[in-house]
């Protein structure tokens, strides 16, 4: 199947930019403040869960329409449990790191609560996805969507598309009215600790399914080319992209005042019920929606625009996004964020257990940990670079996409 490196590069910007913000030292560092989500409600996580569902729609709707939905469903649900096996090795990995590294219990509080392998609870709660520690969470969400993946797959082969999208706004709704509490309240009771946790979790899946899965029917269509991407986003349309800027431009201020708390007291009561990240409330949803337009608009019909300067801005977009980092790291993603994760608590544990570093020391540490996030993808494609490597590789590059 033809790689999509277009999309490898976005996600593997996604990535670098995920691990540059979930670095923690003491006294914070400047690199966190080079990032798109100072201008606009739009986050790397987003992109990363858009993308992922994306490339789900896009693969598998292809294996269940040649083979049968047995066989697609089969395939989704050893690759989710594949990815649980990292997500629960990752876990096990730094609970082990805690028992032998000096301090680290006291460093990885915050992240980790009372977390030990003797609290078989908190650790069921860990297996089950009910607790998910620090940076730990974007995994298991895209593996609980994937469960349901099969079946709203077939629903778009069968032009139930329609359907599939309603429910998902039916349930982002029910995620911002805290519906999902009539469930997780028990839960959170059950699974509760000494640490006063039982529930720990970044994203409301509710709210955030919505970003999983307009990817997935949108990667389904165009494999069953349902959608004519060329001729919707044309160099001569300039009124979707005038919308989706006049759009963004209406949140730049919000998101400057907001990030620098420059905005008014009683405002800030209004709008902050509108703006809550975990819920992926109306702010992120309308902010999302109009960025990711204008950026596809930008790939496919910038370049062909005859007005100078937005054939550079778009040109220098798809330079970006055809960088060969880039791609390595976006064709193993889903792997590089579960190395990204072993980085970060490492950096954690480092800074907190020596005095505030100097802002030359975070810099260079930041840019050897974006170096090191290559390690499992030049792992994964060893067979192109190890004279040996050629039968021993698990997977062939150019023989498939994985999502």
């Amino acid at each position: 199947m033809k790689r999509y490196d277009l999309i490898d590069g976005m996600r593997g910007y996604f990535l670098v930019f995920m691990l540059i913000n979930h670095l923690v030292f003491a006294g914070g560092y400047w690199l966190v403040n080079i990032n798109h989500n100072q201008l606009a409600f739009v986050e790397d996580a987003q992109g990363f869960v858009f993308l992922s569902g994306l490339l789900i729609g896009m693969v598998y709707v292809r294996k269940m329409v040649k083979n049968g939905y047995a066989a697609g469903r089969q395939a989704i649900y050893s690759r989710a449990f594949e990815l649980y096996r990292y997500a629960m090795g990752i876990v096990i990995c730094v609970l082990a790191a805690q028992m032998f590294l000096p301090g680290a219990y006291y460093v990885w509080y915050n992240w980790l609560g009372y977390t030990t392998f003797d609290d078989p609870l908190r650790l069921a709660a860990i297996a089950t996805f009910v607790f998910q520690p620090t940076f730990m969470d974007i995994l298991p969400q895209y593996i609980i969507y994937m469960l349901f993946a099969p079946m709203l797959v077939k629903l778009v082969i069968d032009g139930k598309w329609a359907h599939v999208m309603a429910g998902s706004l039916i349930l982002w709704m029910a995620g911002q009215l805290g519906l999902q509490k009539l469930v997780t309240g028990p839960i959170n009771e059950f699974f509760l600790r000494p640490d006063e946790q039982g529930i720990r979790a970044s994203f409301n899946l509710f709210g955030w399914q919505i970003v999983f899965y307009s990817g997935l029917v949108l990667g389904a269509m165009t494999s069953l080319n349902k959608i004519n991407w060329t001729g919707i986003f044309s160099p001569k349309n300039t009124f979707i992209p005038t919308i989706c800027v006049l759009i963004c431009a209406f949140f730049l201020p919000l998101r400057i005042m907001t990030a620098h708390g420059l905005m008014p007291g009683d405002l800030v009561a209004k709008f902050a019920t509108m703006e809550i990240r975990a819920d992926f409330g109306p702010v992120y949803l309308i902010n999302f929606v109009a960025a990711a337009t204008l950026m596809t608009w930008m790939i496919i019909a910038g370049p062909k625009h005859p007005a100078l300067w937005v054939r550079r801005i778009a040109n220098g977009i798809i330079w970006v996004l055809s960088l060969k980092f880039l791609q390595l790291l976006g064709r193993h993603s889903l792997y590089v964020y579960v190395w990204h994760v072993g980085i970060v608590y490492a950096v954690y544990y480092f800074d907190g257990r020596t005095p505030e570093l100097s802002e030359l020391t975070k810099t260079a540490i930041a840019f050897s940990c974006i170096g090191l996030l290559a390690i499992p993808a030049l792992w994964r494609e060893r067979d192109k670079w190890l004279p040996m490597g050629g039968s021993t590789a698990p997977v062939k590059v150019a023989a498939g996409k994985k999502a």
